[in-house]
């Protein structure tokens, strides 16, 4: 078929009558592409060469589908539950998240290596140059095209390939369902109530910090590396114009309870998600300058302040005190929080003050909680109204 044949309209019948590698051919003119260079890989079908390439592209598609079953399992049914040094079913914990990332690794890699072979080894190579046009598609160019694109299919063998199809259909399903999977975390309800424990009862509006029950005293607990060793705050602990991060503290924390033993306890306490608070003793002078927020003008104790440590940002821990400016910063995304003004945010991403915890001093000089967070803690979620 000469180019000039492509000048030409064409009837609903000839087009029936064209054959697909006449359509091809046409299609190709039609769209001003020169086919430059096309050869096949391999010249006769079913050759022990070509079976072989293709076990091999087969295999790699069945790696991927089953590095993402792994995923799958791992996922749903490996232990993830938090599992401290010394903890039963600690190493088990600790290859939780390992096996994720080289599963989902291997998955998404072995679809990249066997899409790659199979171009390399099974589909014709070719090269093509395409000259630029514009304008609508007549319905010529619609019926070339879908011909082209049959002719692209049965190139690549699929139809015949069986194996191939199968392999490659359980490898990008696999690893597809694979990229769903994770939002299945998303599924919980963050409002679903469970037995209040050192860490909270699950939900957003509580803490560590929040009482057990009314009158519960909350002790403010240092951390001396380990969480056994429990060395409760006095006044005089903290020197001026200086900042510790603090955790809370029960005396039923010492005692076993049903479903949960001290080492627990004691452990969950520290290591709550929501439960680091910043102690900050200010200068005298600086005491002075406080300007309070209504609703916490008994909050603090003397010249101490305490502040949750989550960034009211993205979560992360507001480890940085300054003493001269007397501003609290977060390293990860450089929020600042005016600790003289009821820590609000006077730099970075931060929309929101630190909520504030009260605190006095018990009978015996101790730092003690004088109630709970009365804002939730961390970043914004839907139904917080502030």
């Amino acid at each position: 078929m000469s180019n000039d044949d492509s000048n030409r309209e064409y009837t609903d019948e000839e087009l029936a009558q064209m054959s697909q590698d006449e359509l091809v051919k046409l299609g190709t003119n039609l769209d001003g592409v020169d086919v430059a260079y096309h050869r096949k890989r391999f010249e006769v079908p079913g050759t022990k060469a070509e079976k072989r390439a293709e076990r091999t592209v087969a295999m790699w598609f069945v790696i991927a589908g089953l590095a993402a079953a792994a995923f799958f399992g791992i996922y749903i049914w490996w232990p993830w539950k938090y599992k401290g040094v010394g903890d039963d079913g600690e190493f088990m914990y600790s290859l939780y998240t390992p096996l994720i990332g080289a599963t989902m690794g291997i998955a998404i890699l072995a679809v990249g290596i066997g899409a790659v072979h199979f171009t390399k080894k099974l589909i014709p190579e070719e090269v093509s140059i395409q000259q630029r046009h514009d304008g609508p598609s007549p319905e010529v160019d619609r019926r070339t095209m879908a011909a082209q694109l049959q002719d692209s299919y049965d190139a690549t063998g699929l139809g015949r390939r069986k194996m191939l199809k199968g392999t490659l259909g359980f490898g990008a399903v696999a690893v597809g369902i694979m990229a769903i999977l994770p939002l299945g975390g998303l599924i919980k309800n963050p409002w679903q109530k469970h037995p209040m424990t050192n860490t909270g009862d699950g939900t957003l509006h509580t803490s560590g910090w929040t009482p057990h029950f009314p009158g519960e005293k909350i002790f403010l607990r240092r951390d001396v590396g380990d969480p056994h060793v429990v060395e409760k705050i006095r006044l005089a602990d903290l020197e001026s114009g200086s900042m510790e991060s603090v955790f809370p503290f029960r005396e039923s924390d010492l005692v076993d309870s049903p479903g949960h033993s001290s080492e627990e306890k004691l452990i969950h306490a520290m290591r709550g998600g929501r439960n680091p608070v910043m102690l900050i003793r200010l200068r005298t002078e600086d005491t002075a300058k406080v300007v309070k927020r209504k609703g916490q003008v008994n909050f603090n104790y003397g010249d101490y302040f305490a502040y949750s440590k989550i960034c009211t940002h993205l979560g992360c821990p507001t480890s940085l005190y300054e003493q001269q400016t007397n501003r609290i910063l977060c390293p990860c995304h450089q929020s600042q929080f005016d600790a003289l003004h009821w820590a609000k945010p006077i730099f970075g991403p931060a929309a929101r003050a630190l909520p504030q915890l009260p605190i006095t001093v018990d009978e015996d000089g101790f730092l003690v909680a004088n109630g709970d967070f009365i804002e939730p803690l961390g970043p914004a979620f839907w139904e917080r109204r502030s």
